[in-house]
């Protein structure tokens, strides 16, 4: 397995244990990404750590500061949170199972692969597994993740588990703190008639292949036209907000022309783009000549 994995330890059930494995199971390298430049010498700026009395310093020399009062902090190595060691830093223990309705979608957050270490924990692991898929539960442990103990729900997928990461409950907003203030609106309901209608002609099966990042594309189609000189302008027509006067005949224009259309409109073709004059390229300025190393102090 190519993957480096995000947490290595002990899936425990009472007195079962087996070492796993833990992989993140998204990936976000396909997404484009950007660096800063300076414009004038066309070079790319480097995020030099600086301390204001001193000037620049190395990164490893570094350590985590807790502010406990203005300009006041208390210091961390890497040898003080290796002190902090909880059972959930190397253990992820099972405490209880719960039906998957139980759990508020709000409070689902990142999904990770658990596999078994090689070796003797393949039995142990393959027993809890099993166990879990006849059960139909899922289960509830908690485990040291990123430098903070995170609550985990564990559900069985094939040969493997998937783990998620769930939210604490101070992360969760309260709902009513936004939808308390939506007016109190009685649809017609001739209107929610046509409105049932035209999601009973969209209804599909979830395919996750049809979905794609079109802002993504958009990005990578400017970069093309900007390598070639152009200047890779996207349009698209701003939204407008619904004519109240005229909801019902949108809503029937809508049922009618869902109907026609046979389900999902095909994406709209991008207009081409307009040739801008071809221009030289600007000459690269030399790089400025580096400054002496400041020594450092004794």
């Amino acid at each position: 397995m190519a993957a480096r994995p995000t947490w290595q330890g002990h899936l425990k059930l009472s007195l079962v244990t087996c070492p796993v494995a833990m992989y993140t199971a998204t990936s976000s390298r396909s997404h484009v990404s950007f660096h800063l430049i300076n414009p004038e010498t066309n070079n790319r700026i480097r995020m030099v750590p600086t301390d204001p009395d001193t000037g620049p310093v190395e990164r490893s020399d570094l350590v985590k500061g807790y502010e406990v009062s203005k300009d006041e902090y208390v210091l961390f190595d890497d040898e003080d949170f290796d002190k902090v060691r909880l059972e959930s830093t190397r253990t992820l223990s099972i405490d209880e199972f719960v039906d998957v309705e139980d759990i508020d979608r709000l409070y689902w957050d990142d999904p990770f692969y658990i596999v078994p270490e090689k070796g003797v924990g393949t039995d142990a692991f393959a027993v809890i597994r099993e166990a879990m898929r006849s059960a139909g539960k899922v289960a509830l442990g908690c485990l040291v993740l990123r430098g903070r103990e995170r609550q985990i729900a564990l559900e069985v997928r094939g040969k493997g588990m998937v783990a998620y990461s769930l939210r604490a409950h101070e992360e969760v907003r309260d709902a009513a703190d936004f939808f308390d203030d939506i007016p109190d609106v009685e649809a017609d309901p001739d209107m929610v008639d046509i409105a049932e209608r035209l999601i009973a002609q969209k209804e599909a099966g979830f395919d996750p292949t049809q979905f794609r990042d079109r802002y993504d594309e958009a990005l990578r189609e400017m970069v093309k036209a900007k390598q070639k000189g152009g200047k890779g302008v996207v349009e698209a027509p701003d939204p407008q907000d619904t004519n109240v006067i005229d909801l019902m005949a949108a809503l029937r224009n809508s049922l009618k022309g869902s109907a026609s259309g046979g389900g999902r409109k095909a994406p709209a073709k991008k207009a081409a783009p307009k040739k801008a004059a071809a221009r030289k390229p600007a000459a690269k300025k030399a790089p400025a000549k580096k400054a002496p190393a400041r020594k450092k102090a004794a």
